[in-house]
This record gives C-alpha cells, sequence and structure tokens, in this order.
C-alpha cells in the first residue's frame, strides 16, 4: 500500500523556471528566509494572473483537474504574499520525484 496517496499527474509546464529568485532591496539573501514556489505553482500564477486565463483553462492546459490547480494557484499566491509582507526572498524550484 502506497502511504504518500495517489501518484502525482504529469503536469504541463510551458517555462523553465528554475533559477529564478527574488529578494528584497537592501537585505543580503543569507540574512532572509526563503519562500520555495514550485515550478508548478509559479506556471498557475502567469496562466491565472498574468494570462488571465480562466482557472477550467488553467488546468486543462496544465494537465490537471480543476481542484488541483486551485489548490497550486492558493498555495503560490499564500507564498508570494508571505513573502511580500515579511521579507523573505523567493525562490523557484522544481518538484523532485522519486
Amino acid at each position: 500500500m502506497n502511504c504518500c496517496g495517489r501518484k502525482r499527474k504529469s503536469r504541463n509546464i510551458n517555462a523553465d523556471y528554475c533559477n529564478i529568485a527574488f529578494k528584497p532591496a537592501g537585505i543580503r539573501r543569507k540574512l532572509l528566509e526563503t519562500v520555495i514556489i514550485y515550478e508548478d505553482e509559479m506556471e498557475s500564477i502567469k496562466l491565472a494572473d498574468y494570462e488571465s486565463m480562466y482557472h477550467q483553462d488553467c488546468a486543462n492546459k496544465m494537465n490537471i483537474s480543476r481542484s488541483t490547480f486551485s489548490r497550486l494557484i492558493e498555495s503560490a499566491r499564500k507564498k508570494i504574499a508571505d513573502a511580500l509582507l515579511n521579507q523573505k526572498a523567493i525562490s523557484v524550484e522544481s518538484r523532485i520525484e522519486g
């Protein structure tokens, strides 16, 4: 029996977001807490907020369910808000499967 739930469905991500990072000006990065945003969360932000697509269309484009897309976008927005409000760095990373 799989202790970690269902296997993660492959997600279509149309850009390479790795090695992207943001930080508040004037503070050394090593002194900052870092918020990790995953590539699929970044893609959800791009599609929904930057390209102004409907959530169902975003989900279809990413090859995931509408409810999964909603969880991704909610998580991404919360992490970005946390970083902006609490002066944290943001780092975009890939989810490593295995």
